[in-house]
């Protein structure tokens, strides 16, 4: 196993763990989460940080895939020590392996900073989504002041290194409003325990454009 391939199967999912679990990221993953509805898909579902947020009285399946074995077999063992039937499989937002119009609800959080190609995952979400659905999201990401995305942009390049290839230049709102959806956005700001240029926070809901 080389540097990379022990640092993705050890170190980067306690790096994640801790970015992803304090007390203040699940206080904004509560404003979304729970307004999941129907046969429900959630994108980068290693880890199971969002479970115990779901509705089980709203929600009629889950399913979701992940990258990361060492988070997606977190997520399978929380899945089973609460009794919630899951479908979680390994794979990449690019490629995702349900058919088209297959959920009334598609769940993204703190996902789209760190997939490979942020456009084609958007156009596979929604794909998957019934016409009427709804994309719930919970991002990081590009800044509204200048300064503060220079220093996203000087940072950028090492922090993807460390962080699993997460961006912190990337468009939230934007970026989902380009890929065919309608954004209802919930909130933004930056994230008070957090440097700014890490902290830039957009969620809200989405649907797809003329469904």
């Amino acid at each position: 196993m080389g540097v990379r391939s022990w640092y993705d199967a050890h170190v980067l999912p306690r790096v994640i763990a801790m970015g992803c679990s304090s007390d203040d990221v699940a206080q904004l993953r509560r404003e979304v989460v729970p307004l999941a509805r129907g046969a429900v898909f959630e994108l980068g579902c290693g880890g199971g940080f969002n479970q115990q947020l779901y509705d089980p009285a709203q929600i009629s399946s889950f399913a979701g895939i992940d990258p990361n074995a060492t988070l997606l077999e977190a997520a399978r063992a929380s899945a089973q020590a609460t009794g919630l039937a899951a479908d979680f499989r390994s794979g990449v937002g690019e490629n995702i392996p349900f058919a088209d119009g297959s959920f009334d609800t598609v769940v993204c959080t703190y996902t789209l900073c760190s997939v490979g190609d942020q456009a084609r995952v958007l156009a596979e979400l929604r794909r998957v989504l019934k016409p009427g659905g709804r994309l719930l999201y919970l991002e990081h990401g590009r800044a509204p002041d200048a300064g503060v995305v220079r220093w996203q942009g000087r940072i950028e390049p090492v922090w993807k290194r460390l962080a699993g290839n997460c961006h912190l230049t990337r468009e939230i709102g934007a970026a989902i409003r380009g890929a065919g959806f309608e954004v209802e956005p919930i909130g933004q700001e930056y994230f008070a325990k957090a440097p700014r240029w890490a902290g830039w926070m957009e969620w809200g809901m989405a649907r797809r454009a003329g469904a």
